[in-house]
């Protein structure tokens, strides 16, 4: 393959990039400059993904999906393209300034866009006073699972790195606990968001209110993927 390479943690993120049910095995040829992977969650299953990418000939690759917000000022559905990633054990990758300049315009005038730093790590922060202290402590404006494991992939092999993001929880709200259980598998399973609900009845609320800012932040994904993708170079 050559073009882009798409990292995206679940189905529901990749399918905002096109009109389709389900991505065939995981792994779908968007067009002659693109193919996503549909990772799963956290930066192992990203990591992997981005490897694969990169093996079958990706030029740049791209991570793109939701996260959560930790600066206050940004509400579910805001776009966050990176300039930076902040990694578990403080590493900093930055993105590609051109590549991401270029989307940036692409967008301009559709979504709230903001160029803050992602802090990328293998665990959620659920709790509001948590993400406020993540915050202060980093200057990160959000936080993901995945990005700084494909921004590691994508120094190593020496490719253009780029992350779009739509804001799902905004920094004041609570993840549910059975989502957070949910997800440290990988990819998250029905199932167990039903049993922890069932478990914490008090969830279901949250978990509502999760799902509708959810559709927002797909919504913005879907919006940006109209704009068209911008080519690193």
């Amino acid at each position: 393959m050559t073009g882009i390479g798409i990292v995206a943690a679940l189905d529901a993120e990749a399918r905002t990039l096109r009109d389709a049910r389900r991505f065939r095995d995981g792994r779908d040829r968007l067009d002659g400059r693109a193919t996503v992977i549909v990772a799963g969650i956290g930066p192992v299953a990203a990591a992997s993904a981005a490897r694969a990418l990169a093996e079958a000939g990706a030029a740049a690759l791209l991570s793109w999906g939701v996260a959560g917000g930790l600066d206050p000022r940004l509400r579910p559905g805001a776009i966050v393209l990176p300039a930076e990633i902040l990694g578990p054990a403080g590493e900093r990758y930055p993105t590609d300034a051109a590549w991401r300049e270029r989307e940036r315009r692409r967008l301009a005038g559709r979504e709230p866009v903001c160029a803050g730093a992602i802090l990328s790590q293998g665990t959620a922060i659920a709790d509001p006073r948590a993400k406020h202290a993540a915050h202060r402590a980093s200057g990160a404006v959000a936080i993901d699972m995945e990005s700084a494991a494909i921004a590691a992939v994508a120094a190593s092999r020496g490719l253009p790195f780029l992350v779009l993001r739509a804001i799902v929880d905004a920094a004041s709200d609570a993840l549910p606990d059975a989502v957070v259980d949910a997800s440290r598998d990988g990819r998250p399973d029905l199932w167990r968001v039903l049993g922890g609900v069932i478990r914490s009845p008090g969830d279901l609320g949250a978990l509502l209110g999760l799902a509708g800012r959810f559709r927002i932040a797909r919504r913005a994904l879907a919006a940006a993927a109209a704009a068209g993708l911008a080519t690193p170079s």
